[in-house]
């Protein structure tokens, strides 16, 4: 049986529905279209979050574009898992400042921070 919480699990479930579909020979891995695919559900997902859907669709939606993402580290040939990692491991260097009231966390180039009364 799978590991279903294993990436390599996710991954090659993935790899899978590409294989089934043949993705890399009929456009499913052009980057174009993916980025097309990828930008309609995210706003599926706002749909979900400025129409107040449940909770259930909001994590549909989301599992769409996790899929998809998956998808173009497939299509794109490389490791996701290693470039999450490796930003994950810049992104926890960085500091946060509070943006326009809410808590961001950036390179900061060119951002005035936050003072009161502003």
């Amino acid at each position: 049986m799978t590991d279903r919480d294993s990436y390599q699990a996710m991954l090659d479930a993935v790899q899978s529905f590409h294989d089934k579909h043949d993705f890399k020979n009929t456009g499913g891995e052009e980057m174009t279209y993916r980025l097309a695919l990828m930008a309609e559900e995210l706003g599926e997902i706002s749909a979900c979050v400025t129409k107040g859907k449940s909770r259930d669709e909001l994590a549909e939606e989301v599992a769409d574009l996790f899929i998809l993402i998956v998808g173009t580290a497939i299509a794109a040939d490389f490791d996701l898992r290693d470039a999450f990692w490796k930003k994950m491991d810049r992104l926890m260097q960085r500091e946060s400042r509070m943006v326009n009231g809410r808590i961001r966390v950036s390179e900061f180039r060119n951002m005035k921070q936050d003072t009161p009364g502003s």
